[in-house]
């Protein structure tokens, strides 16, 4: 990310789009994280990719005259894409209540667009994400799984991780999901 921020310096490109994740947050804060936030390493989705990507973007932030915008995405579904399928691996691990939160594509594409074209709004973070967060049942049923019975033995232990709060984009770009939920989308063929 950063060779590319310094190419497109070099390359005279005045807007850079970094896209990143909801996972830099690291662990929870009992609440929607929102993007004065600062990453706090740790929790159960902590590794190697949130963190390159938090020290991404405090690379490309810093870097002087590049107009960089950054859009934290969670979980990001749609058509055709296996994630909500591979989602299943984790599942079992997960409490019947944890909540993740996700975007369609095609609100990934309408946030990122909004991020490219909107002046004014160097060095801004932005988070992502839809109206309403499912839950590991839900994804069971989503998936026409049946819930296991060992499922209810799990606990949350942050009901609030990557959870965040998507009122900057919303204000700011006037960003309103397609797909509000992961139901609309199936019940729009958007899966």
């Amino acid at each position: 990310a950063l060779a590319l921020g310094r190419a497109a310096r070099q390359g005279g490109v005045e807007r850079f789009v970094q896209i990143s994740t909801n996972n830099v947050y690291g662990t929870g804060r009992g609440r929607p994280l929102v993007e004065e936030d600062e990453s706090r390493p740790g929790g159960h989705m902590w590794g190697a990719y949130p963190a390159s990507k938090i020290e991404a973007e405090r690379g490309l932030l810093a870097m002087e005259g590049l107009d960089v915008r950054i859009a934290r995405l969670p979980f990001v579904y749609g058509e055709g894409d296996p994630h909500l399928e591979n989602a299943m691996a984790w599942a079992p691990r997960w409490a019947p209540q944890q909540r993740l939160h996700m975007a369609h594509h095609a609100d990934v594409g309408q946030a990122l667009t909004r991020l490219l074209y909107t002046p004014g709004i160097a060095g801004r973070i932005y988070n992502v994400g839809d109206d309403a967060p499912v839950t590991t049942v839900e994804l069971y049923q989503l998936s026409g799984m049946e819930v296991p019975a060992a499922l209810y033995d799990n606990t949350d232990p942050d009901p609030w991780h990557n959870i965040v709060d998507t009122r900057r984009i919303r204000r700011e770009l006037g960003f309103r999901p397609i797909y509000p939920s992961v139901w609309t989308a199936r019940d729009a063929g958007a899966l």
